[in-house]
């Protein structure tokens, strides 16, 4: 009946779909009641688009990238910004030339913008790491002041690691910007899609040779037995393209990948707005970690607005696996469950939980276009 099986009708998942479905009878199993995974969004009772699973802004350099999604989807033309809460002030995120003037008094902001200039070109993006083997004293101290203030404490409540288990790696990519664009992002194209990613992904899956079964967990239609697998009780001999979990295919049978999971809490609030930005982190403050009020990313006529905290938390199989947590541990069992899907050469893995590596979105896309173009030439 079908010659390829798709596990999983998040982003990755619908772009596969859509390609394979133009010569071929696909079947896409989704386990939740919704198509469009983590990017799945709905109008609320507020009459305002949210996002379910926390923001997603698309931003891109790929031009095939952003061709091949605008054949399903108008797009809002959107320019993300975000404040942080640091000492009482709301200031802009990634720490540029005018967070410095607004956390430092003029005399010493002068001073370090001074230093920076005399150092690095306009417009450079200075990893704090870089800042602080600096011999310049202003250096150091705004490399440590940005740690302290924006990196450490926000990446402890999303870790839920100490200071000393936090990855060096992790903290040498934290930028300052040599300039005064407030832009979270700077790809050549950013924006939204005007009437959402579920509304864009149900445009992806409305080919005729798309069959689609929600709230259907893929255990219950297939199974793997020896090297092979089985659909509906019969040996089925096509293409298995498998986004889910990599460690619950093969039944843990290696251990459970670590992962850290948010609680989302939306909230109404009865006012035509309530902060400044799309998105407001609380590096040093609160349990949450950021507010996003979703007026800002798709505009709506409301007396009252729609926000999102979000408060990490610790993956316990029933909550959501947002983002991988590399443990020395689960990188082990990551290379085991690698070597055992080798084992099955019909199987395909894609995406953030299936390859166990965290994709934006632009990126699971061209994940997903090159896999349907390795597949479709093999």
């Amino acid at each position: 009946m079908f010659d390829v099986v798709i596990v999983g009708a998040g982003l990755a998942g619908a772009v596969l779909a859509e390609r394979f479905a133009q010569d071929k009878k696909v079947l896409l199993i989704e386990r939740r009641q919704h198509i469009g995974g983590n990017c799945y969004d709905k109008i609320d009772d507020n009459g305002i688009l949210i996002h379910r699973y926390g923001p997603h802004l698309f931003h891109t350099d790929d031009a095939e990238v952003w061709a091949y999604l605008s054949k399903f989807t108008d797009w809002r033309i959107y320019q993300h910004k975000v404040l942080a809460q640091i000492d009482g002030a709301a200031v802009p995120l990634p720490f540029n030339l005018n967070t410095l003037h607004k956390v430092f008094p003029k005399s010493l902001a002068d001073s370090i913008e001074f230093a920076l200039l005399k150092n690095f070109s306009f417009g450079k993006k200075i990893p704090i790491m870089e800042l602080k083997n600096s011999a310049e004293v202003e250096l150091q101290f705004l490399a440590d002041f940005v740690y302290e203030k924006i990196f450490l404490h926000y990446t402890e409540k999303q870790w839920a690691l100490t200071p000393d288990k936090i990855d060096g790696a992790v903290t040498a990519r934290v930028p300052i910007s040599i300039s005064r664009d407030d832009r979270y992002f700077t790809d050549r194209f950013q924006a939204v899609p005007k009437n959402g990613y579920t509304a864009l992904i149900q445009k992806m899956l409305s080919h005729k040779n798309i069959k689609l079964l929600l709230n259907t967990d893929f255990r219950e239609v297939a199974n793997l037995d020896g090297a092979g697998i089985n659909l509906f009780g019969q040996k089925f001999s096509g293409r298995l393209i498998y986004t889910g979990l990599i460690d619950e295919l093969f039944d843990y049978k290696f251990g459970a990948l670590a992962y850290r999971s948010v609680d989302m809490r939306f909230e109404t609030v009865d006012a035509e707005n309530f902060q400044a930005a799309a998105t407001v982190n609380y590096p040093n403050n609160y349990e949450f970690t950021r507010i996003t009020e979703f007026k800002h990313i798709h505009p709506a006529k409301s007396a009252r607005t729609t926000i999102l905290k979000e408060y990490p938390q610790n993956y316990t199989g029933k909550n959501e696996p947002y983002y991988p947590l590399f443990t020395d541990a689960a990188k082990s069992a990551h290379a085991k469950y690698l070597a055992e899907l080798k084992n099955f050469p019909q199987i395909t893995a894609v995406g953030r939980l299936a390859e166990y590596r965290y994709f934006d979105m632009d990126d699971v896309v061209k994940r997903a276009l090159e896999v349907y173009n390795s597949c479709s030439a093999g």
